[in-house]
């Protein structure tokens, strides 16, 4: 059965940056299992999945434009001490969830302590970089009634 939409995939994954490090990978876990055409990945992973089959192995490069998306600067910027009271020992890498100017929930990460205050940013941790990717289709399914109407799979035994 070949991917396409309205199919439930199972992949084994490891990323990596352009550099060679390994970022994430599902190597001694569960494979990530999602719903085919929903946008429960990104989209150049996506593309480059649709018409492969169980059992392929597949290596593919991902530019920021098909993944998080370029690095807005716009989203970098220093708040004041002061816009952390309240919080206890505030370090470079702590996350915390913020509304953006459209309303939707937006990660922020302290990036640094600075005199003037906290370097904040915005952007997703993978905006702007380019990312390789090593999977594996460990099985393609079609999905049932109730994950097409959910917009999502669901794990065996949910």
């Amino acid at each position: 059965m070949l991917i396409a939409d309205k199919h439930v995939v199972s992949i084994h994954y490891t990323l990596k940056g352009e550099d060679g490090t390994t970022l994430d990978s599902s190597e001694g876990k569960a494979p990530l299992v999602y719903l085919h055409g929903t946008k429960n990945i990104i989209p150049g992973l996506e593309n480059a999945l649709t018409g492969k089959r169980t059992g392929d192995k597949i290596q593919v490069t991902i530019q920021p434009e098909d993944a998080y998306g370029p690095l807005d600067k716009s989203l970098i910027k220093i708040l004041p001490h002061t816009a952390f009271d309240g919080l206890e020992n505030v370090q470079p890498g702590m996350q915390f969830e913020a509304k953006g100017e459209d309303g939707q929930t937006q990660l922020i990460t302290v990036q640094a302590l600075e005199a003037q205050g906290v370097l904040i940013d915005g952007n997703h941790p993978m905006a702007g970089k380019v990312l390789n990717f090593d999977i594996f289709v460990e099985e393609v399914r079609e999905a049932s009634e109730e994950e097409l109407s959910h917009g999502h799979a669901h794990e065996q035994g949910c």
